[in-house]
């Protein structure tokens, strides 16, 4: 059930294509089958960082057993890496939030 959820104020040219490059690296990253991993890209240029609309983004993790402080340092750096590479958003523009809603609670 892993799913990432981006929001951004950077607009991607091809907005399908990076969906499946963020979904595959999520599913790396996690250590997750490519079969489970969810992932959703909204573009919103009002979204505000630091009192500017420099890039920008905000990021939610969910995924079941495997999140927890250490390895988010892990995943954080992979992705920071990735969203500066892919939309130019410097690693202090934006929060990731990592969520493990537990198996009971999916459904």
């Amino acid at each position: 059930m892993p799913y990432l959820n981006l929001i951004t104020n950077v607009k991607v040219a091809d907005g399908r294509a990076f969906a499946l490059e963020f979904s595959k690296l999520g599913a790396e990253v996690l250590g997750k089958p490519k079969e489970y991993m969810s992932a959703s890209i909204t573009y919103n240029d009002t979204l505000i960082f630091n009192g500017t609309f420099d890039p920008a983004f905000q990021l939610v993790v969910m995924s079941v057993g495997n999140i927890d402080g250490s390895k988010n340092v892990i995943y954080s750096e992979k992705i920071f890496a990735f969203l500066k590479e892919k939309l130019g958003v410097p690693d202090n523009r934006g929060y990731i939030v990592f969520q493990d809603p537990g198996a009971e609670n999916l459904g």
